[in-house]
């Protein structure tokens, strides 16, 4: 057995594949790393932050599915939604791909 054996029960291993398969869009990672830096924003503000390649309808594709999934929460206030993290956890996944070799 090598350093690297891990024996992970098939639940986790199914919900994992769940949270990589939906996470699974760099732009949707890039999300994740702004909400947890600097918290609840707006699909606009998300926007600018990405980039000239950003659309709205894109982003607001990106945080739906996200949404769906239980990954991000939102609040209405007037006219504009808020997206935050749900749960805070899954930014351990953004250090695992920093501190990854494979990438």
């Amino acid at each position: 057995m090598n350093e690297f054996s891990v024996t992970l029960p098939k639940e986790k291993l199914q919900t994992g594949a769940r949270l990589l398969k939906v996470l699974a869009h760099p732009v949707k990672l890039e999300i994740l790393q702004y909400l947890g830096n600097h918290g609840p924003m707006d699909v606009s503000s998300l926007c600018e932050r990405v980039g000239a390649d950003c659309e709205i309808s894109m982003m607001s594709h990106h945080l739906a599915k996200m949404k769906d999934n239980g990954i991000l929460t939102s609040d209405k206030i007037g006219k504009q939604v808020f997206y935050s993290i749900a749960d805070t956890s899954v930014l351990k996944l953004l250090s695992c791909l920093d501190q990854c070799e494979l990438i």
